[in-house]
């Protein structure tokens, strides 16, 4: 439960600080005295958009800082789960800067406002006025349903289910417009692979062929080159190697008398052979090359055909053309599969379909309990709330096609009057009538799960006299086993009811005005219940009064 709330630098606030209890408590102050800034703050806490605005003028930065009594919540699987610290009090902080730059912490650790808003829907439920526009609307509605019958698991499972057949028919849909859109190409998918097919094309032939179509267009000229080259090395007369032999003999001649020169005789010995060697070899290269005007036209018909493609699919090697072909062959095994891998796509969704009306039909039954235990509770509840006449109805209805929360369509019905039709519950009820049933349904809810705190800001709108002490009986009664219920309210009737008092005001100096909060004494409940009973001027009836309201039995 929140244990205390500072605020700092936040609209007409500059520093505030205050120290909450459990059980039922409540906060009055006049219109306009800083209720709703409150109220503001708190939101920046359950992640709400910041609105730098709000900060007070001159101000750098406001800060929002929360403690928690978090030990009776069992929250700490979600701590671990967001792989943050846990700590039986749990402080959370919001810092907005004036700059626009917005920073959240929970227990000190950098936190997302996402962690943050997920955190704080476990601890508060600020249930303001337009809250009540909430009966509009379906979604609410099915989840009070959903809370009273315990579904929280049934619904997951559902969802999940329910999410995989979504995905199922998205792929279907994609299976089969990619199908339909390969089959109406598969008459050119299959002429462009049979193109490709019948060049018969392999890695690295484009180089080679390049290089012999080089050779062959020069078969001359290197046929004389090397001719020329053997004539050099082995003529018979002033050839290379008939002068490097002379040379050699020369070199032995004069070992005997001159031993360097065997050395040098031995060198050129070595360089004798290596040129015999390579005048042999340019000799048979010679003899192989030989001008073949066929196999020039076979080989530039060859690569004129691979230009052609490559020009043709914008590609610049062969082995792009290699791996287009294979694109080719694998759309075209695509096609001959399709029907299978449609059919099987089909079945997938079938079976999943089944699945997911088999988890709605169970929450259908859980919610038809459900509505049931509703309709008694709510009755009970609203006839002592000043509607004697009374018919609240839970209509279930079936939709045509599965939702993200089942099968249901629920509406809830409603007539204050005895022989009123049953309508559409927001679009009867008056303002405070409406009041009354969101309380009624709050109290069940707070029932149903360990929620810590509830605030109810201004609920009793539109009721007074008695209606208000039933209103104060159930919001005293919700304040009971470990919960807070804090209730923001103008009505002497619920003030006097609360365990502890809070009164918001405002100060004006020659600069600002600055809103605070501070707890009543006893002394001080009587004289703010006897304002609100009479108005600016105590009156002895009207203080004689607030401590008759005061000494009613607090539960």
């Amino acid at each position: 439960m929140l244990r205390s709330l500072s605020i700092q630098n936040y609209a007409l606030i500059e520093q505030l600080d205050i120290e909450f209890e459990g059980g039922f408590s409540v906060i009055t102050g006049e219109t306009g005295a800083g209720k709703s800034i409150i109220l503001g703050a708190i939101g920046l806490l359950l992640g709400q958009r910041a609105d730098v605005k709000s900060i007070r003028a001159h101000a750098s930065k406001c800060v929002i800082e929360a403690h928690f009594d978090v030990s009776a919540y069992g929250l700490q699987p979600f701590f671990e789960e967001q792989e943050l610290d846990y700590e039986e009090e749990c402080i959370l902080r919001r810092e907005v800067y004036a700059s626009g730059k917005s920073r959240a912490f929970i227990n000190d650790t950098p936190a997302s406002l996402a962690q943050m808003k997920g955190l704080g829907e476990q601890l508060i439920d600020v249930h303001s006025q337009h809250q009540n526009l909430l009966l509009n609307k379906e979604g609410f509605q099915l989840n009070v349903l959903d809370i009273l019958s315990h579904n929280d698991g049934p619904v997951s499972a559902y969802q999940k289910v329910y999410k995989d057949w979504k995905q199922a028919q998205d792929d279907l849909e994609a299976l089969i417009s990619r199908a339909e859109q390969a089959k109406a190409d598969e008459d050119y998918i299959r002429f462009q692979l049979e193109q490709l097919d019948e060049a018969c094309l392999e890695s690295g032939e484009q180089e080679e062929l390049e290089q012999e179509a080089e050779m062959l267009s020069h078969a001359e000229e290197i046929k004389e080159g090397l001719y020329r080259a053997t004539q050099l090395l082995d003529a018979d007369d002033g050839g290379s190697l008939s002068t490097v032999k002379e040379c050699l003999g020369a070199m032995d001649g004069l070992r005997g008398v001159y031993p360097a020169a065997g050395e040098l005789a031995d060198r050129l010995d070595a360089v004798y052979i290596e040129l015999k060697d390579i005048a042999h070899e340019i000799n048979n290269k010679g003899e192989e090359v030989e001008f073949n005007p066929e196999r020039l036209e076979e080989v530039n018909n060859r690569l004129n055909l691979i230009y052609s493609l490559q020009q043709k699919h914008r590609a610049s090697t062969v082995d792009e053309l290699i791996a287009l072909a294979e694109g080719y062959r694998a759309k075209m095994s695509a096609i001959v599969s399709s029907d299978e891998d449609i059919a099987r796509a089909r079945k997938r969704c079938a079976a999943l379909y089944d699945e997911v009306l088999r988890l709605a039909g169970g929450l259908t039954e859980a919610r038809v309990r459900a509505a049931k235990e509703v309709e008694q509770q709510m009755a009970s509840r609203l006839v002592p709330l000043g509607m004697p006449n009374v018919r609240f109805v839970v209509e279930i209805g079936s939709r045509q096609e599965p939702g993200l929360h089942g099968m249901d369509a629920v509406t809830f019905l409603f007539s204050a009057n005895k022989n009123g039709v049953l309508q559409n519950i927001s679009s009867v009820a008056s303002g405070g009538e409406i009041a009354r049933v969101m309380l009624s349904i709050k109290a069940m809810i707070a029932g149903a799960v360990k929620l810590p705190t509830i605030i109810f800001d201004e609920i009793d709108t539109g009721v007074s006299g008695e209606i208000a002490d039933r209103m104060a009986d159930i919001m005293q009664e919700m304040g009971e086993g470990g919960r807070q219920v804090i209730s923001i309210t103008h009505l002497p009737q619920i003030a006097a009811r609360g365990r502890v008092h809070y009164k918001v005001y405002k100060q004006d100096n020659d600069v600002e005005t600055n809103s605070h909060i501070r707890r009543l004494t006893a002394d001080e409940r009587v004289e703010e219940i006897a304002h609100m009973l009479s108005g600016a001027v105590l009156t002895d009836a009207a203080l004689n009064n607030a401590r008759v309201l005061l000494e009613f039995p607090n539960k």
